[in-house]
Formats: C-alpha cells, structure tokens, sequence
C-alpha cells in the first residue's frame, strides 16, 4: 500500500518490535524513530519527571562493556561529531522516542548505529552525574514556575485529569524521589524490543534497513518482555470549574478545555475539520472572529485536540488584558456552546476542508515531516495507507458528522477555565 505515493513497508521482528519503512532515495540520508512505551504516563506520581531523567541520561554517558569502553559525555559528543550524525531523546505523554540521522555511506552508518545502539542499550546513569544534572533540571523547573503560562499549564493538566498520570508534572520535590537506581530500572523496564516501534524515512532499502535496525536493537535484552500495568481511564468531567491564580504578569493567561479524544476515536476527522473551523484555522476560526476580530479581547486565540493512547486534552488557549479576562471567558464559553448546540455552516465546512487539503504537503515536506507521521501510524496502529486517504478523509466529513461528533465530546457545561494573572501574588 501507498503513503503519499510512497510505499510504506511494514514487518515484526522475532522480538516483537514492529518496523516501518520509506524508501526516500534523493538524498544520502537516513532518519530513524525508535519508539518505547517509557513515556511520562509511566512515572509514578512521587516520581513525576522519571521519563524525562531517562531521557536526559541517555546522552550523559555510556557504560563500558565487553571490549567497548565507557564513554562520558564529553566523549560521547565528541563520537557524534566526528560522525557528522546525531541520536536525540524525547518525552512524551505516551511514549520515549530516540531519533538518529545519519548520512547512509555504508561505514558511516554503519558506526553511527554502533554508537546508537550503545547509547540506547547501556547508559551510564553515574549518580554523580544524575545528581548534578537533577539539580540543573530542579533549577530549570524552579525558574519555570515563574513565568504565567507555566504556571497556567500546572495548574490546567492537573485540573482536567485529577489523579491520571496525563496530569501529572515533575516538580523539584519529586526530582529529589529520583535516584540513579530508579533511572536504571525505568529504562530496563521501558527499552524492552517487545514494545518497540521503529520507523524508518531516508535512502535504503529493505535488506539494509533490516541490517540497521538489527544493528540498533542488538544490545537490548530480547528475551525480555516485561508486561506494562495498565493504566487508569480518563474520567470524563461531571462539573465546571474555574480557577484563578494571581500573579504579577501583564496579561493574563487563559485555559478553558477539558479530556477530548484517544488517537483511535472514530471520529478523528470529523473532529479535525470540525475544530478548524472553532479555533484550529487562525483568523478564519470563529473563536478569532469573535474574541479578537469583533471586540479585541485578544491577538491570537486557538483551540486543539491532543489525542493519545486514552483520551489527551481539549484546549482552547488565549492571552488578555487581566481587566478584560472575564468578558473574554465568556465569550469563549459562548462560541463553543453555540458550536456545540448548532455545528458549523456548509460554507464554513467547505472552506475548512479546501484549507486543510491545500496544506496537507507541508505535513511530509521533508524526511523528518514524514518520518514523524509514519512514527505515529505506527505507535497509534493506524493503516498503512493513512496518508494516502488523508486528503480523501477530510474531504468526505459531513455537516452531521461534525455536529454529532462534537456533541458527543465537547461538554461546555464541564469544561475547566484557568485563569492566571491580573494582581500580584
């Protein structure tokens, strides 16, 4: 099957690690995504911030094993460097991702998977170093809650979730819960192949994107597949609440939303077309027309799902004059219940669908673009031909699609509204 007008290959290892593949020959390049199920959702509440200590860690040193000797930091920059290549570590709510990119010169790729697969398999996690750079990252925390919008994002996830790990934030206090061990054992239990995806975007073919990830996965334990603990389901919201945070800042910092949809919802497009045309599209959104357009309350005002695994947020985000931060929470208030109570015009869902698909190859310009989709295809289990349908899916969503998915999701009676800012603390 076809993605974009690239095929994209797909096959399971032995171990259980599932792989994909585009052949992009143009340039001598090749972008790799390993996905692990290590992401902030699996930290322990009195531990928030484990994840992303793995992740710091992964390139603050490897350990010395068999003939390969250890490598700090400082060394292990230097490897990278002198291979013209890089491996770089993200968090996120769902899943840890390690990202290399390497010129596919048979000997340079061949020792950038080498020092990936070291990296990815056996870091260091040296406490002397974790303690310092634990500091460093309490330090960054600490000068974060600073500023507003940090401070509106602490206290929107939380209210919106309650005890579910998507709410969760690190803090200094639960940093100090995290020692080297800890880091030890979440990478043990996270890095597991069995619950790998791997995505692959650049100039190989099969045979030898099988030989790299081989390559990349061959110090991993595969015998080892240790089950992940299911997680609590996202409760729905029963009630509205607003929460307002003083704070010496010249604007205030607004959130109104609430749980919204897991990647696998069925109604995914429509819910897509459909919050375009609420806050999605810029100065064509009717929140824009209305909360800046009509009466100024604000430059910009936007809305988004975030769908995950289980159900990611629904946000609808805006900056105002702390004087004007009331009025404009009505106003947003009233566009999503009349939104939700009348869905949008068929000249509305027309114009959404024509902008959505004249954009639509900016979404896989480049390797990394591409490489970032198909990762998703794979991690959210989504067909191999998603791409290829996309613009065929936007442009077959309905006026009662829209209007019944977004009844169904969005409750404007038990949305939670942040506000933070207009006095000082």
């Amino acid at each position: 099957m076809a993605v974009a007008g690239l095929p994209v290959e797909r096959w399971t290892l032995p171990t259980g690690a599932r792989v994909s593949l585009v052949q992009s020959p143009a340039i001598p390049m090749v972008d790799v995504r390993l996905d692990f199920d290590a992401g902030s959702r699996r930290d322990p509440a009195p531990q928030a911030g484990l994840a992303q200590g793995v992740a710091l860690m992964l390139a603050k040193g490897v350990a010395a094993r068999g003939d390969a000797p250890a490598l700090d930091e400082n060394q292990l920059g230097e490897a990278w460097a002198d291979l013209g290549a890089s491996l770089d570590a993200q968090v996120e709510p769902d899943r840890l991702s390690l990202t290399l990119r390497s010129l596919t010169e048979p000997d340079l790729l061949a020792r950038a998977a080498a020092l990936a697969a070291r990296q990815i398999a056996e870091p260091a996690f040296d406490p002397a170093v974790w303690a310092r750079e634990r500091a460093r990252y309490s330090a960054d925390l600490r000068e974060a809650a600073t500023r507003p919008a940090t401070v509106t994002d602490q206290q929107f996830m939380p209210a919106i979730y309650g005890r579910h790990p998507y709410g969760q934030f690190p803090t200094p206090e639960t940093l100090a819960r995290i020692e080297a061990a800890d880091l030890r054992a979440a990478h043990a239990r996270g890095f597991a192949p069995c619950h790998a995806r791997i995505s692959i975007v650049g100039a190989l073919d099969r045979p030898a994107a099988e030989r790299l990830v081989q390559q990349l996965l061959a110090r991993l334990d595969a015998r080892s597949c240790p089950s992940l603990p299911e997680l609590p389901a996202v409760e729905p919201l029963t009630a509205a609440r607003e929460i307002a945070v003083p704070f010496g800042s010249a604007q205030a910092h607004v959130r109104v939303g609430q749980p919204g949809i897991a990647r696998s919802d069925p109604d995914y497009f429509p819910l897509l077309v459909g919050n375009y045309i609420l806050g999605g599209g810029g100065f064509v959104s009717r929140l824009m027309e209305e909360v800046r357009q009509k009466r100024g309350l604000s430059y910009s005002v936007y809305s988004y799902f975030q769908p995950l695994r289980q159900s990611g947020p629904f946000v609808i985000g805006l900056q105002t004059r702390p004087d004007q931060a009331a009025q404009a929470v009505g106003v947003v208030r009233q566009v999503v219940a009349d939104f939700v109570a009348k869905g949008p015009t068929a000249e509305e869902l027309e114009a959404a669908q024509r902008a959505l698909i004249a954009g639509f190859p900016l979404r896989i310009d480049s390797n990394r673009k591409l490489l970032d989709n198909i990762a998703a295809m794979a991690w959210y289990d989504l067909p191999a031909d998603y791409l290829d349908t996309w613009t065929e899916r936007v442009q077959a969503v309905t006026l009662e699609q829209i209007r019944s998915a977004v009844a169904r999701v969005l409750k404007p009676q038990a949305m939670v509204t942040v506000v933070v800012g207009g006095t000082e603390r």
